[in-house]
């Protein structure tokens, strides 16, 4: 009876560490889809920080003749 249980928290334990490093895995990806979806929204409004300021004193600059 104690070799059949010890047999089956061995195979247990097995399953837990398989499901660990399942879950490790998942973490490690969910962080780094995390990283680029926020590098992917952040990096465009830095860049429009400093474009956008040109582009309006363009746009007013031709239309300063007319007002």
């Amino acid at each position: 009876m104690d070799q059949e249980l010890a047999k089956k928290i061995e195979e247990l334990e097995l399953k837990i560490n398989d499901i660990h490093k399942t879950l490790v895995t998942a973490k490690n990806i969910f962080k780094w889809s995390m990283i680029i979806s926020l590098l992917l929204f952040v990096i465009p409004l830095i860049i429009l920080m400093f474009i956008l300021p040109s582009m309006i004193d363009t746009m007013t600059a031709s239309y300063s003749g007319l007002l």
